[in-house]
């Protein structure tokens, strides 16, 4: 006989899954279209936001006329520098190009030998191609376009030679990164590779002066110069704000007030003109001279609260095991404190480290340099395009170069952030 009773039935099974991602109907009700309001808001934005790229996109496409560029392009990015030295410029940048590579491929290299990267990643692999895109695609893009606006196979042909020296420059690195070397050695590489970039300055300076210095190429040297010195002196004023001697706290202190309350273009106009009254001429520096001056000390006080925001954020009890395990006060600064500090503070050094780049057009106007912003201010008037109106094509293309470098810094910065787990505990 078999058994007729009730056997219990399966559980319902709900055919929806809950744990997976909404859909887009979902997101946008959730997001966009949640009340009322929220949909009045977000389609007069929608509208606002194609309104303006379609408006964009006209003006780089249809109705931008990039004559003014193309005819202009070597005025804007190296000024009035001489035809007869251009050849000192592409060695310099070929040289330059190949130092990178060699810097990249050592820092890479020692990185694997003390364990804290894989020994793959001194390989050229798939990854490691898709981290260079992510990487470098925007200045890639620039560069692009400016060897398009040129028009000629001169700077296609530098741009090879720069690529091919950064590549063999990168494969060398790591002969040179890998091998243990002593004090004398390790002294010796370092003397060797900071002789490069000096070597490379003095070959172009010797034979055009700053005064010949001119466009996006004067914008990165000054901003280039004054963050390698600012960064040294703002560390020392940081570090003299929180001595424990009297007369270094004062004078750090005052000079870091007094500096961060002037205005920088105050601080260039007197650089500029007032200097004149207290210096000889025949003594006086070059104009570009005075204005990196005049960027490190400023930016130099502003450099030196961040790091000290930095400094206070160290634990009181990383002090504390630097003094048991018997360091110095050199070496408990050196080695335990600032690279903590500094490790903390990376996104507001990154911040104001862009901000002095984006400050040198502040040159062209205090100084007359003949800046980027000044070129892209000035050509318009020539004869060629006078009274066209095409002021929006030039300061457009000077936007466009300021961007393309601040945003890569900034992408830089937060590889970096994250590479140190900034943030994190």
């Amino acid at each position: 006989m078999t058994d007729t009773a009730a056997r219990p039935e399966p559980p319902d099974v709900d055919p929806v899954d809950h744990s997976a991602p909404p859909g887009a109907r979902v997101w946008l009700r959730r997001h966009l279209f949640r009340s009322p309001t929220d949909t009045v808001v977000t389609i007069v934005f929608g509208l606002i936001a194609l309104w303006l790229t379609y408006k964009t996109l006209s003006f780089i496409f249809v109705t931008g006329r990039w004559d003014i560029i193309r005819v202009n392009l070597r005025l804007l990015m190296i000024g009035r520098f001489p035809e007869a030295h251009e050849i000192r410029l592409i060695v310099t940048v070929i040289g330059l190009a190949g130092w990178v590579g060699l810097l990249a491929g050592i820092v890479r290299a020692r990185q694997v030998r003390v364990g804290r990267s894989s020994p793959d990643a001194t390989k050229f692999s798939s990854t490691r191609v898709r981290d260079l895109t992510e990487r470098l695609w925007l200045p890639a893009v620039v560069v692009l376009l400016l060897l398009l606006l040129a028009g000629t196979v001169g700077p296609w042909i530098v741009a090879g030679l720069a690529i091919v020296a950064a590549v063999i420059g990168r494969l060398a690195g790591p002969y040179l990164g890998t091998p243990r070397l002593s004090p004398i050695g390790s002294a010796a590489l370092i003397i060797g590779l900071g002789a490069v970039p000096v070597g490379l300055y003095f070959y172009v300076v010797s034979a055009v002066g700053f005064d010949d210095w001119g466009g996006f190429m004067l914008n990165l040297f000054l901003a280039l110069c004054s963050i390698i010195l600012c960064f040294p002196l703002g560390v020392l004023l940081a570090l003299g704000r929180r001595s424990a001697l009297p007369l270094i706290r004062i004078v750090a202190t005052g000079y870091i007030e007094l500096l961060r309350g002037a205005p920088l273009f105050v601080l260039l106009l007197l650089a500029n003109v007032a200097l004149g009254f207290f210096v000889p001429g025949s003594l006086a520096p070059a104009t570009s001279t005075r204005a990196i001056v005049v960027f490190t000390l400023f930016s130099a006080a502003y450099m030196a609260e961040i790091i000290r925001g930095g400094l206070q954020s160290v634990p009181r009890g990383q002090f504390e095991a630097a003094k048991a395990v018997g360091l110095s006060p050199v070496k408990q600064t050196g080695f335990v404190v600032m690279p903590q500090a500094l490790r903390n503070v990376i996104p507001a050094q990154i911040g104001q480290l862009i901000s002095l780049f984006k400050d040198t057009t502040l040159a062209g106007i205090a100084m007359g340099l003949f800046e980027l912003l000044n070129v892209s201010t000035a050509i318009p008037a020539q004869e060629g395009f006078r009274g066209q109106g095409l002021i929006g094509e030039t300061i457009t293309f000077a936007a466009l170069m300021f961007w393309a470098v601040s945003y890569t810094m900034s992408r830089e910065s937060q590889r970096l952030e994250k590479r140190l787990g900034v943030g994190e505990r």
